[in-house]
């Protein structure tokens, strides 16, 4: 690549074989949602959380993580409604800085949203991660999303409140979850005014039965709560269009 050239993209083809190509380009024409990480996520000696899976609702998929933090960015994003595609490190973008150095850069995460555009986001644990490499990588990969009317982001760590309720929620976002096929009809009347959560899931039958119903409806927004305080037995769930703070803790 030459100066001139700006951003270009390396991802893997459905085959395996390394592609490179105008990042212009590969944005119009590569669904990057489908593909694989161009390049492992690195384990790190000491971590006590290293690259897993995370099974998306949203796709039905599995999507390569390579850090509690982008697991949990991962959470967020699948309960987004207007995500379509998830993937873990699916391109590679480089470029030349104003040196003439080639650079290059691996977003952890990518997101299609229903429009059409996507997210290209990094999962710091904390503000300064990455040092000056990864905040001046970050400036590089913004500029090449803003020219083509996608997004760059570095999802900060979400509020300890939010991140433990999207985690419990995510345990019963597969469609098992959502019981017999008269139950989830009966979550959502139960719910059809905003009241306690242990109440009105007596309302809709046995607790035992219930429960796990809404809360696959809370992580699917069929219902709604506050998100950013602690769920508790007392917590009031409405339906959708109730007023709910935690549709405020979307990482997208």
């Amino acid at each position: 690549m030459d100066s001139a050239s700006g951003f270009e993209a390396v991802f893997l083809d459905p085959v395996g074989q390394s592609v490179q190509q105008r990042w212009a380009d590969a944005a119009m024409t590569v669904a990057f949602e489908e593909l694989p990480p161009v390049s492992a996520f690195p384990v790190v000696p000491g971590r006590r959380w290293g690259p897993g899976l995370w099974w998306s609702a949203t796709t039905g998929r599995h999507v390569a993580a390579g850090s509690n933090a982008m697991r949990t960015q991962l959470m967020a994003l699948d309960r987004d409604p207007r995500v379509t595609g998830l993937a873990g490190r699916p391109v590679r973008l480089l470029w030349r800085d104003e040196r003439g150095r080639v650079r290059s850069w691996v977003p952890q995460l990518f997101a299609r949203y229903r429009d059409g555009t996507g997210l290209l986001a990094d999962c710091p644990s904390h503000p300064d991660a990455g040092g000056e490499r990864a905040l001046g990588a970050a400036h590089a990969v913004a500029r090449a999303c803003g020219d083509i009317g996608w997004a760059y982001r570095r999802l900060l760590p979400l509020g300890d409140a939010l991140a433990a309720n999207l985690k419990w929620l995510a345990g019963y976002r597969h469609p098992r979850n959502a019981g017999r096929p008269d139950l989830m009809g009966a979550v959502v009347e139960a719910f059809a005014r905003p009241r306690q959560l242990l109440e009105g899931a007596e309302a809709a039958g046995d607790p035992i039965e219930v429960l796990p119903a809404v809360f696959h409806a809370l992580w699917h927004r069929q219902l709604t709560t506050d998100l950013e305080a602690p769920l508790h037995e007392r917590v009031l769930v409405g339906p959708p269009d109730w007023n709910d703070p935690g549709k405020t803790g979307s990482a997208g």
